[in-house]
């Protein structure tokens, strides 16, 4: 599966590399982009508009909460995600947007591509592996794997519950409110 966010936490120590870098969470044809985020805790993400319409950005989640009216020329300042979790994003605006911005507490993550495959470079060391992605239904504690390097291995998680529905398979939108401002 494809844009699942994948987070290995060290099991012996506390890991504090944090990055200065800002990430980007941007408004695109009247959808976010990306459509999930992953971003190490402490990070601040910046969120752009790059449509010709205005977006009133919102989250209501328990790891950020927050507000932003994103008008075609407002740069808004960037918003530091200091709560780890799942950061559930709306458009006041423009219900039909959802996008998603994960934080994990460790620097070693990434996300899955369209075939589902991630690598990524750690020290040697035991990890606890965890996965998420906002359309599967199992339970996220049920789905983590305990990982010791150094191997070069393989790791297929299977899902005993189907995937929740794909918003994005229902409508298309696109070009429907071209015109609102």
């Amino acid at each position: 599966m494809g844009n699942v966010v994948v987070y290995l936490t060290p099991k012996a120590s506390k890991v504090s590399a944090i990055s200065n870098k800002i990430e980007i969470m941007d408004q695109v044809n009247t959808q976010f982009s990306p459509h999930i985020l992953a971003v190490q805790k402490d990070t601040q993400v910046r969120f752009p508009n790059s449509d010709s319409i205005k977006h009133h950005v919102y989250s209501f989640s328990q790891a950020k909460t927050f507000e932003l009216q994103l008008y075609k020329e407002l740069q808004a300042d960037p918003l530091l995600f200091s709560n780890t979790g799942a950061v559930e994003l709306g458009c006041n605006i423009h219900d039909w947007m959802l996008g998603y911005i994960f934080v994990v507490d460790t620097p070693y993550f990434g996300k899955t591509d369209s075939e589902g495959n991630l690598t990524l470079e750690l020290p040697d060391g035991d990890y606890q592996l965890d996965v998420w992605h906002p359309r599967i239904q199992d339970k996220f504690s049920v789905l983590s794997r305990p990982l010791s390097l150094p191997a070069t291995s393989d790791i297929e998680i299977v899902l005993s519950s189907p995937l929740l529905p794909d918003v994005n398979q229902y409508e298309d939108i696109s070009g429907e409110f071209s015109d609102y401002e």
